[in-house]
């Protein structure tokens, strides 16, 4: 639907003058008043009263405990400002502003173990409100009203170490955020450059995501640089990106407004691990092992492990059965992740791996090496499934991808 206020039907202006007057109490706190702020949420609704009105308290109280009408002057920690990826840079063909979120370079491990995931999510917020202040920026500058945003998610670079299960935790909460107090704000998100890893990482966010979210989303295939152009023109798109904004020193990255993130430092960290919940606790007798059975249906799906022992090392391998329905010693399976030991009580380990075929996956905690001592091991696996639809998506833009030349 179009943005004009002037669109609505008769029931939607008498709901409009409906929500408005069921907000006297709100309409001094809110950020706007005018009907381009109240549609908003009512749009989100589908012009459901109720839920509009209902929508738009929570958010107030979000505002407050967040304290949104300061966060623009609020500074995230050094850490978080030089290794925390992504920009506002350039408009598309209609003004609207363009956020750059680069997914590749970034270090979510050294991230959460140097700040706490509410900064990580506080950032994000910030980057909402900041690309809000944009659009009315622009409003103004056109003469006419800029309400949305477009994304740009560069995936170039994604790997199991981005589906780190806290990692992951910060990207669902900021789209259950986004969906709840920025609705209807976002105009298209663009993912380019997505490898075979991403259907599985969209769908561990695809839940917190509305479905109106999820029509929004545009997946370019091996010639995204000339499909970029189709939504903004080559002098507001960095040379990076296909077309031929440089910085002022030339750089075809603008690294003045886009961050690149990069690997943190441990100079930077508070602590050596970050706290989790297990879902299983066992104990492994001296001199023998545990061994916990995944079936993995199809190739592509991701097996993610967190585990921690109580009191002295552990051994950790996985294995895949070679024969179905029948018990198999360690020794006769083929090994995927080759055993060693690890120090987990000391710190807590963590690791995933992509399955590339199907069957009967064994994850072996193994204590046959200590004749003396039984362990405790804490322990949460999860089978992670890529999303069918953006696979399929995938799987086709890869097969229209013209051969190199011969």
């Amino acid at each position: 639907m179009s943005g004009r206020v002037g669109d609505l039907s008769p029931q939607q202006q008498e709901a409009l003058a409906r929500l408005r007057d069921n907000l006297q109490d709100l309409l001094p706190t809110l950020p706007k008043t005018d009907d381009y702020f109240l549609l908003r949420w009512l749009r989100a609704q589908n012009f459901d009263l109720k839920k509009s009105e209902d929508m738009l308290r929570k958010h107030m109280k979000f505002r407050k405990q967040q304290d949104l009408d300061n966060i623009l002057t609020w500074q995230p920690s050094e850490v978080v400002q030089l290794y925390d990826a992504g920009g506002i840079c350039g408009y598309d063909y209609e003004g609207c502003p363009v956020w750059f979120e680069i997914i590749g370079n970034l270090d979510p491990k050294g991230l959460l173990l140097s700040t706490s995931k509410q900064e990580m999510i506080r950032k994000r917020i910030k980057m909402h409100e900041l690309l809000l202040q944009e659009c009315e920026l622009q409003s103004q500058k056109l003469g006419r009203k800029i309400e949305t945003m477009l994304m740009v998610f560069d995936m170039e670079g994604l790997s199991l170490k981005h589906l780190w299960k806290p990692a992951v935790e910060v990207a669902q909460q900021f789209f259950a955020i986004m969906e709840a107090n920025y609705p209807e704000t976002l105009k298209n998100l663009i993912i380019i450059r997505a490898p075979k890893l991403f259907p599985v990482a969209f769908n561990l966010v695809k839940p917190f995501m509305s479905e109106e979210t999820r029509k929004k989303i545009v997946i370019l295939g091996a010639n995204w640089k000339q499909e970029m152009l189709k939504f903004i023109s080559p002098d507001q798109l960095p040379m990076e990106f296909g077309g031929t904004m440089t910085d002022p020193d030339g750089n075809p990255k603008c690294l003045s407004k886009i961050n690149y993130g990069g690997k943190v430092p441990k100079s930077y960290y508070l602590h050596n691990q970050v706290k989790v919940q297990y879902e299983h606790t066992a104990t492994v007798g001296r001199s023998s092992s545990l061994q916990v059975e995944f079936e993995i249906l199809f190739p592509g799906c991701v097996l993610r492990w967190q585990f921690a022992s109580d009191g002295a090392d552990i051994g950790f391998g996985v294995f895949l059965k070679t024969k179905k329905g029948e018990r198999q010693r360690i020794g006769e399976m083929t090994e995927v992740l080759p055993r060693e030991r690890y120090n987990a009580h000391l710190v807590p380990e963590d690791g995933s791996l992509t399955c590339l075929e199907a069957g009967i996956y064994v994850l072996c905690f193994d204590n046959t090496y200590s004749l003396m001592h039984t362990k405790k091991v804490s322990y949460t696996v999860e089978v992670l499934l890529p999303d069918k639809a953006s696979q399929e998506k995938i799987q086709s833009l890869e097969a229209t991808r013209p051969s190199p030349a011969q």
